[in-house]
């Protein structure tokens, strides 16, 4: 990872006083800001926490001395330093006059985007929420070059307090080769993002810091216009954002809907609720809590409909690892599912299905947030490291069971309820909206006796329909368990079987744990595996029959292979 700072060139505009000290300071290249307040000592503020860096004390003198070395502050009472990234902002009283002075430091972070690469390709929007500070606009700045150089799309960046290509009419060489447009003042902020997709033709266009209404809408307009935009919005969380009157309009807007009795019932919801609007500006949402920890949100549709819902939620959190491998934990709101590492470079085997065989493909990685449709990405290089983090976490988060779930569809019965029982007691099942894909219906009695279409759905996809005379807790829990008996779920020590084994053993036994869980106990259907030697199909037989599945072995011992079939 290459930093660029141009620290010097921020240096120069302090007094001797306070320029020294931090020119001999050991955390020099960790300074985020400098405060320079009237009557107080300066400050200089590090990851760390904040250091008094001199005794002395800010005079008007001091102040006049740094405000004659930079440009005249804008109306949103910020400046810059020509050719650099760095930002500086004032605090006046009410006389106009400058009382206070915010140094903020500017650095162009190469290679920070790196966990994120393969969603930039797919040419969806993307949206990045985080805490002032945390580095969302050194994210977007890199976005662009990448966007620009590497990829060679038509970049345009709207920059309107000069923070993402620096101040002065040349761009910061950070940017490569996206144009950047300035904006005269922060209140036209959207007109400029209305004339940059007029008058450009950009096939991308980055805003930063999207904070208003009306920009809310301009980022509407573009995006209908079939436009990628990179944004960014203050906001930890992308609940936060949906809570937001202002900006819930990037994310599909919210607006309540009344039910009527029949499908209040269907879902075991109140009559009013809410509801999202229409298809969000931005298809990817990316939530940065940390510099080199990242949740990512593929699907802002479902998500946000999910959240409404009151639903359980699946998210992916992206981690860069201090030997440069990038890990993917993807876990719900009360569990990890599952850990993928990536190496540096792109080279892996994607254990991919395809009729009644797998097959392996060097494919790039793709994650959604559902649980039926995950393509997971497995590196050749783990290293032994990564290999026992990875154990690590799955026992820390007590990850005894497999990912094998049963799809229920509930009738009249209050949701969240279920949600509450499944949660707490750990059951491997997850509530659907699609009757269609249910493996197994839960009613009411009263209810599911007057619905004809429900009973008709359900005897010509052959779906088992369980009925209750009450949804009290008891009832839940009952059924619930004679669900899962009925299905034979199968819980695995994972962690066990994957203990003291090597990378390629481990890729043996997930090839052979897809095709159970994936093909042989969900669609019913036999699976050959690809052919292996004969110490890696005893492993393979091993894990097969924890499953209680019948297996046999086919073709000769150089090429020998296993075939699976349905109970």
């Amino acid at each position: 990872m290459l930093i660029a700072d141009d620290l010097d060139r921020l240096l120069e505009i302090l007094p001797n006083f306070i320029k020294k000290p931090l020119q001999k300071h050991n955390s020099r290249k960790y300074l985020i800001e400098v405060v320079m307040d009237l009557g107080r000592r300066p400050e200089a503020r590090f990851p760390h926490g904040p250091e008094y860096i001199s005794n002395a004390i800010i005079s008007w003198n001091d102040l006049d001395f740094c405000i004659k070395k930079m440009g005249h502050f804008s109306g949103d009472n910020r400046s810059g330093i020509e050719s650099t990234l760095h930002r500086i902002s004032c605090i006046k009283n009410r006389d106009g006059n400058t009382i206070g002075l915010t140094f903020r430091v500017g650095r162009a972070i190469f290679g920070t985007i790196s966990m994120i690469r393969d969603l930039l390709q797919t040419g969806n929007s993307i949206l990045l929420l985080g805490k002032p500070g945390i580095g969302k606009t050194t994210a977007i700045r890199e976005i662009a070059r990448i966007l620009a150089d590497e990829m060679e799309k038509r970049v345009v960046i709207i920059d309107t307090s000069n923070e993402i290509a620096g101040d002065g009419d040349i761009p910061h060489p950070a940017i490569g080769r996206a144009r950047r447009m300035q904006v005269a003042r922060p209140e036209l902020q959207h007109q400029v993002m209305i004339e940059a997709i007029e008058n450009h033709m950009p096939e991308v266009i980055i805003i930063d810091e999207i904070g208003t209404e009306l920009e809310a809408l301009a980022a509407r307009t573009i995006a209908e216009r079939g436009v990628q935009l990179v944004g960014t919005a203050h906001g930890n969380y992308l609940e936060s954002l949906i809570k937001n009157p202002i900006l819930s309009d990037l994310i599909g807007g919210i607006q309540s809907v009344t039910l009527g009795d029949d499908e209040a019932k269907r879902r075991g919801s109140q009559k009013s609720i809410l509801e999202r609007k229409t298809l969000p500006a931005f298809q990817i949402a990316i939530e940065i809590h940390e510099r080199n920890n990242w949740i990512v949100h593929e699907r802002i549709d479902k998500i946000v409909d999910q959240v409404l819902q009151g639903s359980l939620l699946y998210t992916q959190r992206r981690m860069t690892n201090n030997d440069g491998s990038i890990s993917i934990l993807c876990e719900n709101s009360y569990s990890t599912e599952f850990i993928v590492h990536h190496t540096k470079d792109n080279s892996s085997s994607n254990i991919k299905f395809k009729g009644n065989r797998i097959l392996k493909s060097n494919n790039y990685l793709n994650m959604n947030n559902g649980i039926s449709d995950i393509s997971i990405k497995f590196s050749n290089h783990i290293n032994n490291m990564n290999l026992k983090k990875s154990l690590n976490v799955y026992k820390k988060k007590n990850l005894n069971k497999n990912d094998q779930f049963i799809q229920l569809y509930s009738y009249g019965i209050n949701i969240p309820q279920i949600e509450s029982i499944i949660n707490t007691l750990n059951f491997s099942i997850i509530l659907t909206r699609d009757i269609m894909k249910a493996d197994v219906i839960l009613a009411l009695r009263n209810y599911i006796k007057y619905n004809s279409k429900i009973r008709q759905i359900a005897k010509s996809k052959k779906i088992v329909i369980y009925t209750i005379h009450s949804n009290t807790i008891n009832n839940l829990t009952r059924s619930l368990k004679q669900i899962l008996h009925l299905y034979k779920i199968f819980y695995i020590d994972w962690y066990q079987i994957c203990l003291n084994k090597t990378t390629e053993q481990i890729n043996v036994l997930l090839e052979a744990r897809f095709a159970i869980e994936k093909l042989v106990l969900k669609e019913k259907q036999s699976v050959e595996l690809l052919p292996q030697i004969s110490s890696f199909r005893k492993l393979q037989y091993d894990l097969i029959n924890l499953y209680k599945l019948k297996v046999s072995s086919f073709g000769e011992e150089y090429c020998c292979s296993l075939r699976i079939y349905p109970i």
